[in-house]
């Protein structure tokens, strides 16, 4: 019987080359205000949206990715854009409810380099976009356990660089090289976390009586 571990699965892309391409393009032109999310920071605000424990009605988030109303060319394009940014959602929803790693769109390697100056903090930010967005829902049923799954998400993003606490946890470059490595395994917890209720306590066995005595422990009622 072979020792070696079991490969891990290749993460699953949540919209091909192509599309990520045509949403690049249009996030990162004069078209959309200078506060809209680029293409990287959206894909992980809509990865929170996949993850979070309740919806959020459409113009909501559309509002807040965008940070105004950007000029489409036609409603052909305005179809096309904002089809492409609800289909990486549910492809997010889908990968995770199969319980698959999604494949986000930058190498997991900080090169020597801070979070925020990379990529991975782009992604962690707009994630936590995704969170603010609806935070009370994030928080309301075990505050604890939510805060210690979104630690590296925070950590990682430079939101939080001022807090005492976060510039310490931060300071261990080797502890974010790790978590880094993990984003993938760590949106997935998250998402178990919400959408896979708790065990309940199986039932105790309930001790057999011995053949004709009842409850109480005297001789049981009879047909006759």
């Amino acid at each position: 019987m072979s020792d070696t571990p079991p490969a891990r699965p290749q993460p699953e892309p949540l919209l091909d080359d192509e599309d990520l391409d045509l949403l690049d393009d249009f996030l990162d032109s004069e078209r959309v205000g200078e506060d809209a999310l680029d293409l990287i920071s959206a894909h992980g605000y809509l990865v929170a949206l996949a993850v979070a424990p309740r919806d959020v009605e459409p113009a909501a988030w559309i509002a807040e990715l965008f940070q105004g109303e950007p000029v489409f060319s036609d409603d052909a394009e305005r179809e096309q854009i904002l089809g492409l940014l609800e289909q990486l959602r549910r492809n997010a929803i889908a990968a995770l409810e199969q319980g698959l790693l999604p494949e986000l769109p930058f190498e997991l390697t900080l090169d020597s380099m801070a979070p925020e100056e990379t990529p991975i903090g782009d992604w962690c930010a707009g994630f936590m976009e995704g969170v603010f967005l609806d935070e009370a829902a994030w928080f309301e049923e075990d505050e604890e356990a939510t805060a210690t799954l979104l630690l590296p998400f925070m950590a990682l993003s430079g939101l939080f660089d001022d807090e005492p606490d976060m510039a310490e946890f931060t300071a261990n470059t080797s502890r974010l090289d790790t978590l880094v490595g993990q984003l993938p395994e760590l949106v997935l917890d998250l998402y178990l976390h919400y959408r896979v209720p708790p065990e309940a306590p199986k039932p105790k066995p309930r001790r057999k009586q011995p053949a004709g005595r009842g409850p109480g422990g005297g001789k049981g009622n009879r047909k006759r």
